[in-house]
């Protein structure tokens, strides 16, 4: 009976499960026309001190805690000048007081300095190290400072703080596009033509495409909101001036006041 017994509390014990110390993360990010995704453990300060002590200078560290740190894109992009194709890759560092070497990796499985293998890095980055006002007490990887081809991968713990730039060529796929769309029984006049304002392009083309996107779609107020944003830009005050009336009557028809503050705000540079 007495081994039957201890049997029984050995399986208990090994079916114990309790929170992980420093717990995974995955975050996915949509940027250009794909997206970013990440996947590292966070572990936490707990009063220690962190760099220059937990994590040593001047040696390569999975940049996170228990498994590897990875980076997945699904589109091309660029890092520090070279461009990476879509796929996964291992992210690790070589942290120093005043800045940071920062490494992608076609290793993905490194969780220790001696697993690492210099000859398979893809880039080297070298990122300066701000100090934070606040403390961060869990390690965090975060994607900041997204626009259309540009954003950053920012690490932050205890109160430092390092970054590195990733790139997108999205311009060339995207002007691809139009020119396909334009030859389509419904060309997509109004987001071409936002495109086209958006990115510093042709405004009289994009001023072409919002009045076909206006005649075709007459009570749309957004559409005329942005056709005045377009005339302003182009000067044509006279007529920036009446689309952007005729926006704000269409809005408020439709009990938008979002777009009638849009217009008023529009009207009122435009005296």
């Amino acid at each position: 009976m007495t081994v039957v017994l201890i049997g029984s509390l050995l399986t208990s014990q090994a079916q114990l499960r309790t929170p992980a110390p420093s717990p995974l993360q995955t975050i996915k990010q949509d940027f250009g026309l794909g997206n970013i995704e990440i996947s590292y453990s966070r572990p936490a300060m707990k009063g220690r001190k962190i760099f220059g002590d937990l994590v040593p200078y001047g040696n390569v560290w999975r940049t996170g805690a228990n498994s590897a740190t990875t980076l997945q894109f699904s589109d091309e992009v660029t890092i520090g000048g070279v461009k990476l194709a879509p796929g996964k890759y291992g992210l690790l560092s070589i942290p120093n007081k005043d800045s940071w070497t920062l490494i992608i990796s076609k290793q993905t499985d490194v969780t220790s300095p001696a697993a690492y293998k210099q000859d398979m890095d893809v880039v080297r980055v070298n990122a300066p190290v701000t100090k934070a006002k606040g403390q961060t007490e869990n390690f965090m990887i975060q994607v900041d400072n997204i626009k259309s081809t540009q954003c950053q991968i920012e690490l932050s713990w205890d109160q430092t703080k390092v970054a590195f730039t990733v790139e997108t060529d999205v311009d060339t796929r995207i002007m691809q596009q139009i020119t396909t769309a334009m030859q389509g029984e419904k060309p997509p006049y109004f987001n071409a033509a936002m495109y086209f304002m958006d990115n510093g392009k042709d405004l009289n083309q994009a001023l072409s495409w919002f009045e076909k996107a206006a005649a075709a779609t007459p009570t749309a107020y957004w559409v005329q909101h942005q056709l005045a944003n377009c005339l302003a830009k182009l000067g044509k005050k006279a007529e920036a001036k009446a689309a952007a009336q005729k926006s704000r009557e269409l809005a408020l028809a439709a009990k938008n006041m979002d777009y009638v503050k849009l217009n008023d705000k529009l009207l009122a540079e435009l005296k």
